[in-house]
């Protein structure tokens, strides 16, 4: 799949209000036309181009720094979940009141860890649209924009995941801890729906769906391909890709008791 294909689906798959925040790859490819074309106004085109560039990668950096922030925040509200989970259990509270309370956990770290791995995403699409425009400018005017452009955007803060990485594994391990310690409330849900006449919500699809499209997403940015090169990101290491596929898999399983009940009409 061309990349322009691939980023616009990117972007219909990404969270509504992201959506205007991806790299503006079409207009960079107008503006590789009229630059490697003999118009006259092709050093006007020039600097237009490699301004744009500049204006993405500030552009990149705020919105990823403020989702950033946003996240570090959240993903230390929901550090005090297991807390929040031995109280619960050490107060012996009514099965229904139990189930209500780990509903609205599991479905505050499912949203969590699902909207990190799709700014990871976001870092990794908007990262790989850069080295694909500044290929293209490069072979089609003669230039060696490349090199030079990419060493800067490697240091970038919205190339610069590492953080956001951890924050990932962390709030799997939190996951994993959560649903480990809730048997009882999802035997209360079945029997709450047995005896009512009641069924489980079915899973909502927004971010649960992103988040699979990401991961997909990174997965063949990321792959061994043969156009694999020094532009390249890196591959997904092994326990990066498992952990990311294990905890998807945990939330789907998951998604439809966290996110209530409702009655079936």
């Amino acid at each position: 799949m061309k990349f322009g294909k691939r980023l616009k689906k990117q972007v219909e798959e990404s969270l509504p209000g992201w959506r205007d925040k991806f790299l503006a790859y079409k207009r960079l490819k107008v503006l590789v036309r009229l630059v490697s074309g003999s118009s006259p106004h092709r050093a006007v085109a020039e600097a237009t181009f490699v301004r744009l560039l500049n204006d993405e990668v500030d552009r990149f950096n705020a919105f990823f720094l403020e989702q950033e922030e946003e996240f570090i925040i959240r993903h230390k509200n929901v550090q005090e979940v297991r807390e929040t989970v031995k109280a619960v259990a050490g107060e012996e509270p009514s099965e229904a009141e139990r189930a209500v309370e780990m509903r609205k956990v599991r479905r505050e770290i499912v949203d969590l860890h699902g909207e990190m791995v799709l700014l990871l995403n976001y870092s990794a699409v908007n990262y790989t649209g850069l080295a694909k425009i500044l290929k293209k400018y490069d072979k089609r005017t003669g230039r060696l924009l490349r090199l030079p452009f990419i060493e800067e955007v490697l240091k970038q803060p919205f190339y610069t995941t590492e953080l956001m990485s951890r924050l990932v594994r962390e709030c799997e391990e939190t996951m994993a801890a959560v649903f480990a310690s809730d048997n009882s409330g999802d035997q209360w849900t079945r029997k709450c729906c047995t005896d009512t006449g009641m069924a489980p919500m079915a899973p909502e699809q927004g971010i649960l769906r992103n988040t699979v499209a990401a991961l997909v997403a990174m997965r063949e940015l990321r792959s061994g391909s043969s156009t694999y090169g020094h532009f390249s990101l890196p591959p997904l290491a092994k326990e990066t890709e498992h952990g990311l596929l294990l905890s998807i898999q945990v939330a789907d399983l998951v998604q439809s008791e966290a996110h209530g009940i409702v009655r079936v009409v």
